[in-house]
């Protein structure tokens, strides 16, 4: 089946596709493997990452084979199931123009139609990134929580006379500012994020308990908003906070290296392990402030341990070891999908050996 597309994603799409003509497409480290396909037939149910990893050794190298900028990193023309990833091995790139043809258009299997097409359904079907339902559910809920949002947060205040435990329908009588907003998310403070290397406090994971709808704002003598409870996830309680609900996140994120090196370490895994696998979430200790955005790619390590070298000097008056320093092993990939200020969620993709908290986290070299 063919794909619809407008004119003016047509271009955007042929901009992806097209790759730079002056220098090598690639970096060093983004080789294509030794027994790459010449192409694959893309199927509903691969990724990005999948097909990827099927040309590329390293699958986040994806957007330096297709010539992409940041611009088109961040707001992409994706592919469908059905086309066709050809491996042009006389250029050293990936493209959707079979090799050798002349598609003026540089998109196989699209057809032109007329600007006035409806385009809201445009990517629906596209291929995507990640696995997307193994963080589908961290992606509508609040997962950090900042020191400084904790004091301004709504809080419910009281609920209905006899309610001990608040759920599903239940009416709840809300204190705080609401800043206009009517749908909020219900939330406790759960764990204090601590930086490893400094010991500051980062943030807060948020236990998510659920969402809350206003019915009627505080009027004039009366302290409180009354709100009903629209979704239970677990019981609510007088003191615990709301939040606005967020916007749709974005999910059109393809992977890249972080706009500036990037060094962090893993604070927590989020199911609560102590050692997470492929497939699995873990927070680290940098955010937005620090250079990371959604889709950005990062290089796991066991932290190299500081140990005594038994062969190496004891010292004065022979007292005292002499201690050595041991490398970071790389053991896997995170690709971040959630970034806050100071903390960011990254899901494992690959791994050789099982993450741990205090592992490192950088820019790939």
């Amino acid at each position: 089946m063919k794909n619809f597309i407008t004119v003016g994603t047509r271009i955007a799409g042929a901009a992806l596709f097209a790759c730079a003509a002056a220098g090598p497409v690639q970096a060093a480290t983004c080789e294509f493997r030794p027994n790459a396909p010449d192409q694959h037939l893309v199927v509903r149910g691969d990724t990005l990452w999948d097909i990827s990893g099927k040309f590329l050794e390293h699958p986040w190298c994806w957007p330096q084979v297709w010539g992409m900028n940041r611009d088109e990193i961040r707001n992409p023309h994706w592919i469908y199931p059905g086309q066709i990833v050809y491996f042009d091995r006389k250029t050293g790139r990936l493209t959707l123009n079979k090799p050798g043809s002349d598609d003026a258009d540089g998109i196989a299997g699209t057809t032109r139609l007329s600007p006035q097409i409806r385009t809201e359904g445009l990517g629906v079907d596209a291929v995507q990134s990640i696995p997307s339902g193994v963080i589908e559910p961290f992606l509508s809920m609040p997962l950090i929580v900042e020191t400084n949002e904790l004091e301004a947060a709504p809080r419910i205040a009281a609920a209905e006379e006899g309610h001990v435990y608040i759920g599903k329908d239940d009416k709840v009588y809300v204190r705080g500012a609401l800043n206009g907003g009517t749908s909020f998310q219900v939330f406790r403070p759960g764990n204090a994020l601590r930086d490893p290397d400094t010991g500051r406090l980062l943030a807060y994971e948020a236990v998510y308990l659920g969402t809350a709808k206003l019915r009627t704002e505080a009027k004039p003598g009366v302290d409180v908003h009354t709100f009903t409870v629209s979704s239970s996830k677990q019981e609510m309680g007088v003191g615990d906070r709301l939040l606005p609900a967020p916007p749709t996140p974005i999910r059109n994120y393809v992977p890249h290296p972080p706009e500036r090196p990037v060094a962090a370490r893993v604070l927590s895994s989020y199911s609560g392990v102590t050692y997470a696998g492929q497939n699995q979430v873990v927070s680290i200790n940098r955010g937005s402030l620090d250079g990371l955005d959604v889709g950005a790619v990062l290089q796991l390590y066991h932290f190299g341990k500081t140990i005594a070298d038994p062969g190496g000097s004891k010292g004065l008056f022979g007292l005292g070891k002499t201690m050595i320093k041991l490398p970071d092993e790389q053991v896997g990939t995170l690709f971040i999908f959630r970034v806050f200020k100071h903390v960011s969620y990254g899901l494992i993709m690959q791994t050789t050996q099982p993450v741990e908290v205090g592992d490192v986290a950088k820019s790939p070299e």
